[in-house]
């Protein structure tokens, strides 16, 4: 099936440049030529260097720290520039979705800031949006507009698979992951064992500020005892959950600890303490770019542009994406 669009064109933000001219690399096609700068009062300017008038455009952003809110500021503004310069299409493609944490009103008087982002993009210009496993899957309700929520989890089955290491269990962080720790644990042919968090009422004390606070402890559903553990989650921020589980992993007997995730956030000093945790290995995507100074040799991370270049291409092409899904079995984490 052939295109309705002439041309394809692939932009980037500053979000996760590298990725980028990875996905333009595997397409061999140039990486778009814009202009964005930040003036000296904080304001962000777009240009797109050459004519995007009824082509098929593809906006790559990741929304990284640092300065988040200026990556999604560079997003809205390039899907504004493309709409305005009377693209044919424009896809938004993020890699990571910011603020996918705040899906929903926990507590009284706090926004949904997962659907207003959305909001703010579909109202910027995207006509569809493609992403990669967004913390929370009802977010793709919160747009309008055709939604692709990508796995990389296939990534990380493939590489620890080939491993064809025995005694291996896999451990879910939390109760709220257990579906997906699941699945991943079926697919490399593991046990799955479930690290459960949970408040004691009955212990509760006053802090500093004389409210009550009831501590928290934690029990793991499964034998780990002299195995090989892989905890998978879908991201680490400050790492403070995934040290709680090696904690617990070496307090029930377990052999060796290994970690995955696919988005590496890694705020505030999550480096550092995951470098001195005891884990043997460290497995990531680079859905978000690391620093030099954030990797070490214990950390592996393994690429996503070719599954990126190669849905880009589908969309482009009017092939359906859902066939990857099917032949490389990516629809069990769904």
């Amino acid at each position: 099936m052939g295109s309705r669009f002439d041309e394809m064109r692939i932009f980037s933000g500053n979000g996760n440049r590298a990725l980028s001219e990875l996905i333009c690399d595997r397409l061999n096609v140039p990486l778009g030529d814009a202009t964005i700068v930040k003036f000296s009062n904080e304001n962000i300017f777009a240009k797109l260097n050459e004519s995007v008038r009824e082509k098929d455009v593809f906006v790559v952003q990741s929304l990284s720290t640092p300065n988040l809110s200026d990556r999604i500021m560079e997003l809205l503004i390039l899907l504004d520039a493309c709409r305005r310069a009377s693209a044919g299409r424009v896809t938004a493609v993020i890699p990571y979705y910011a603020y996918g944490r705040t899906d929903k009103k926990d507590q009284p008087r706090v926004p949904i800031t997962a659907r207003l982002l959305a909001d703010m993009i579909q109202a910027a210009g995207a006509q569809q949006v493609l992403t990669i496993d967004l913390h929370a899957g009802q977010i793709q309700g919160f747009f309008n507009i055709p939604m692709d929520e990508l796995t990389a989890m296939h990534l990380l089955v493939r590489y620890w698979s080939e491993k064809g290491w025995d005694n291996v269990i896999v451990v879910s962080p939390d109760v709220g992951f257990a579906k997906r720790g699941r699945n991943f644990a079926e697919a490399i042919g593991a046990p799955l064992a479930i690290a459960e968090k949970r408040r004691v009422q009955h212990l509760a004390s006053r802090d500093n500020n004389g409210n009550y606070s009831s501590p928290e402890i934690m029990n793991l559903i499964g034998d780990v005892v002299g195995k090989r553990c892989i905890i998978v989650d879908d991201e680490i921020a400050t790492g403070g959950s995934i040290l709680e589980v090696v904690d617990l992993l070496n307090r029930e007997g377990a052999s060796e600890i290994y970690a995955c995730c696919v988005h590496p956030v890694f705020a505030a000093n999550a480096v550092q303490r995951l470098r001195q945790s005891g884990l043997r290995e460290l497995v990531t995507t680079d859905t978000l770019p690391l620093t030099p100074e954030q990797r070490w040799p214990s950390l592996t991370v393994l690429s996503v542009s070719t599954m990126l270049a190669e849905v880009i291409q589908r969309i482009h092409s009017g092939v359906s994406v859902d066939t990857i899904f099917s032949q490389r079995h990516y629809s069990a984490f769904g």
